[in-house]
C-alpha cells in the first residue's frame, strides 16, 4: 500500500532542492544541541519519512530516498517505511554502504550535497565536507533549511516558562557549579567555554523545562566565561523566579536568537568549544571572532559523578519507584487471565501507579510494553493500530522509567504471563546470567565499560547469540534518561567508569517474530577496597524491583550467581515491604523468594 503523505513530502522536498541546486539532502534526527531526543519542531527526519524512532538519517537524492538506522529499529523501520519508496539501510552490517559512500556512488563531480548546519555537529560536518569536496569533488551547502519552507505546519520553537531546580535536590547551587567549571577552564588556560549540550545547561544552572518529551531541559545556549555568564533562551521561558534565580548565580539571559549577534562581540578569547556537541553554524559565528580549542566539555563529566544528595535522591526514588512496579505486576499477574488486558492498557496502568508516588513529575521515556514478538522490536512503541491483546502465555517485555525530582529511573523486566517455550526459558536464563555477571564485577579503577562489556555477554556468544545495542548508558539527575560519557559497550569509548557515576546494566536478546528478552537495573560505582597495583571499584544495584523467578532454568546458573539473585531479591523484599499493605507483601515476598 503506498504512503501518498510522505511520497508528496518527498517531491516538495526535491523541488526545493532543485530551485536550490542540491542533487542530495542529508536529514539526521537531531536540533541545534545534537540531541537526541527532540522538540516537534526539529523532527524533521520523522516528518519526511515516517519513520518515528530515535535515532536515524534520510537521505533524498533527485531520484531516490534511503533511511539509515540500527539494529534496535530494523524491525520498526521496515513496518513504517512500507509504501514510502525509502530504501531501508541497516547501519552497523557489513553489507551497508555508508551514508557518503552511498551517496557517492549515486552522485557526480560537481553535484551539490545539501544539510542544515544547525543540526550537524562541527566535527561531522566538517568530515562531510572534507570528504565530498576533497575526494568526490563535490559541493556541500550547509546554509539552507528546507523545512521553514516545505513543513507547511511546523511546529513552533518550545516558549513554556522554565523552571528552577531547587538546592536540595540538585546537592550544588549553579553559583558553586559555575566557579568549579572556571577552575576547570582555567587550569586548561581557557578564557571561556560554550556549552550546547542541554542536559549540561540544566544541571550546571539548576534549570528544568518541558521543552523536549520526557527530557526535562531547556532549548539554550550558555556561554561561561571567567567573569561573566550568559544564557540564550526564549524570553517566555524567564519567569520572576528564573530572573532572580540566575541573578544570584551571576548569570545574564538573552534572546535565544541573539547568540550570533553575541558571537561578534566577543574578541580574541580563548574559547573551548565541543565539536561533537555544537552545530557547525553556531561553530562559524564564534570560529570568526575567538581563537577556538576544540576539546570536550569539562561539565559533562562533573555532571556524571553524583553528589551525596543526588546519591541519597535516587535510593529514594528507587524505592518509590520500587513500591508503584511491585503494585503493578502483583496487579499484571491477576488481570492478564481475565483477557481485557492490552500493550497500551497495562502502559497507562504503570502510569497510573507510578503518578501515585509522591515527587512523581513524568515518565523519562515513552514506556516500551511488548508482548510476544513485539518484544523483539528493542524500541517497540505499541499505538491503536499495533496494539495488541496480552494472553497467558509467552512474555511481556516491559521497558520504563520515571522522572521524579529526586531521581530518574529506568528499568526493563521480562515477565511469563503463562507456559513458555524451552527456548524462551533457555534465553531468559542466558540474559539472566550476563545481568549478573556484569552486576557482580569488581574492576581496577581506570576501567573502561568497553572492558567489562563481555561480561554481560558472554553467556550468549557461548552459543553464538548476541545483541547489537549497548549494555549500559549514564542516566540524568532529573534529567535525561540517556547520557554520557560513560558506557558499557562493545565500542571503544576512552571514559573510565568513576565512583558516582549512574549506568544501566541492560543485556537482552530479540529473535524476530519470536521473542525479545531484556533485564535492565541501574547500578552506582563504589569503591571495592584497596588492592594489587591500586584502587577497584564494583557495582552497587539500585534498582528495587524483583526479577521474575519463573522462566529461569536453576541448572543453568552458577552457584554464586544464584546466591547474588537471592541477596538481591532479600534487598528488594527489605526495601520495599514497609510501603506496602499486607496482601502486596505476601506477593512480593513470594516473588522475591530464594530459588
Amino acid at each position: 500500500m503506498e504512503n501518498h503523505t510522505i511520497k508528496a513530502r518527498i517531491t516538495a522536498l526535491r523541488s526545493y532542492m532543485n530551485d536550490k541546486r542540491m542533487n542530495a539532502f542529508i536529514i539526521p534526527s537531531t536540533d541545534p544541541h545534537l540531541s537526541e531526543y527532540v522538540a516537534p519542531h526539529w523532527q524533521s527526519r520523522e516528518w519526511i519519512s515516517g519513520f518515528t524512532g530515535s535515532a536515524g538519517t534520510v537521505v533524498v537524492t533527485l531520484n531516490e530516498a534511503a533511511l539509515w538506522t540500527d539494529s534496535r529499529y530494523f524491525l520498526q523501520a521496515a513496518e513504517q517505511l512500507r509504501g514510502t519508496d525509502i530504501q531501508l539501510m541497516k547501519d552497523g552490517l557489513p553489507e551497508t554502504p555508508s551514508i557518503e559512500d552511498w551517496l557517492m556512488e549515486k552522485l557526480q563531480p560537481g553535484d551539490t550535497v545539501g544539510f542544515d548546519g544547525y543540526v550537524f555537529s562541527t566535527a561531522e560536518a566538517k568530515r562531510l565536507i572534507t570528504l565530498f569536496k576533497d575526494k568526490a569533488k563535490m559541493d556541500v551547502d550547509f546554509l539552507s533549511d528546507p523545512m521553514d519552507t516545505i513543513w507547511t505546519d511546523r511546529p513552533a520553537l518550545p516558549s513554556a516558562p522554565a523552571l528552577v531546580y531547587p538546592t536540595a535536590y540538585a546537592g550544588k547551587d549553579a553559583k558553586t557549579k559555575l566557579s568549579d567549571i572556571r577552575k576547570v577552564l582555567s587550569a586548561q588556560g581557557m578564557d571561556a567555554l560554550l556549552v550546547s549540550a542541554l542536559d549540561e545547561i540544566a544541571w550546571t544552572l539548576n534549570l528544568r523545562g518541558t521543552d523536549v518529551h520526557c527530557n526535562p531541559v531547556i532549548i539554550s545556549y550558555l556561554f561561561i566565561s571567567q567573569s561573566d555568564a550568559h544564557l540564550f533562551l526564549h524570553p517566555q521561558k524567564v519567569t520572576p523566579e528564573v530572573q532572580a534565580h540566575l541573578q544570584e548565580a551571576g548569570v545574564t539571559w538573552h534572546d535565544y536568537a541573539d547568540i550570533q549577534t553575541f558571537a561578534a562581540q566577543i574578541k580574541e578569547q580563548h574559547l573551548l568549544i565541543s565539536d561533537s556537541k555544537t552545530n557547525i553554524q553556531v561553530f562559524t559565528f564564534f570560529d570568526a571572532h575567538c581563537h577556538i580549542h576544540s576539546g570536550t566539555s569539562p561539565i559533562a563529566a562533573m555532571k556524571a559523578i553524583r553528589n551525596d544528595v543526588e546519591i541519597a535522591g535516587i535510593r529514594h526514588a528507587m524505592q518509590r519507584d520500587g513500591v508503584a512496579l511491585v503494585k503493578f505486576f502483583m496487579w499484571l499477574e491477576k488481570a492478564v487471565p481475565k483477557g481485557k488486558e492490552t500493550e497500551i492498557s497495562v502502559d497507562r496502568k504503570l502510569h497510573e501507579l507510578r503518578a501515585a508516588q509522591p515527587l512523581y513529575i513524568g515518565e523519562s521515556f515513552d514506556t516500551i510494553a511488548g508482548y510476544g514478538p513485539h518484544a523483539a522490536i528493542v524500541h517497540y512503541e505499541a499505538t491503536p493500530e499495533t496494539d495488541v491483546p496480552l494472553k497467558p502465555r509467552g512474555f511481556l517485555l516491559l521497558d520504563s522509567g520515571a522522572q521524579y525530582l529526586d531521581g530518574t529511573t529506568d528499568i526493563t523486566r521480562t515477565v511469563a504471563l503463562g507456559p513458555l517455550t524451552q527456548e524462551e526459558k533457555e534465553d531468559y536464563t542466558l540474559i539472566l546470567k550476563g545481568h549478573i555477571d556484569l552486576a557482580m564485577a569488581v574492576f581496577p579503577k581506570g576501567t573502561r565499560g568497553a572492558q567489562l562489556d563481555v561480561l554481560a555477554r558472554l553467556p550468549l556468544w557461548q552459543r553464538r547469540l548476541n545483541y547489537l545495542h549497548g549494555t549500559g548508558h549514564g542516566v540524568g539527575h532529573y534529567l535525561n534518561v540517556h547520557e554520557g560519557p560513560q558506557s558499557i559497550r562493545m565500542q571503544e569509548n576512552p571514559v573510565p567508569l568513576e565512583v558516582g557515576m549512574v549506568t544501566s546494566n541492560e543485556p537482552g536478546i530479540y529473535k524476530a517474530d519470536s521473542h525479545g528478552i531484556r533485564t535492565e537495573n541501574l547500578v552506582l560505582t563504589v569503591p571495592a577496597g584497596e588492592g594489587m597495583f591500586g584502587s577497584y571499584l564494583k557495582f552497587e544495584t539500585l534498582t528495587l524491583c524483583p526479577i521474575d523467578k519463573r522462566p529461569i532454568l536453576r541448572e543453568m546458573l552458577t552457584n554464586e550467581e544464584v546466591a547474588w539473585l537471592n541477596a538481591y531479591h532479600q534487598q528488594v523484599y527489605d526495601a520495599l515491604s514497609p510501603d506496602l499493605n499486607f496482601e502486596e507483601r505476601y506477593w512480593l515476598a513470594q516473588a522475591t523468594s530464594a530459588i
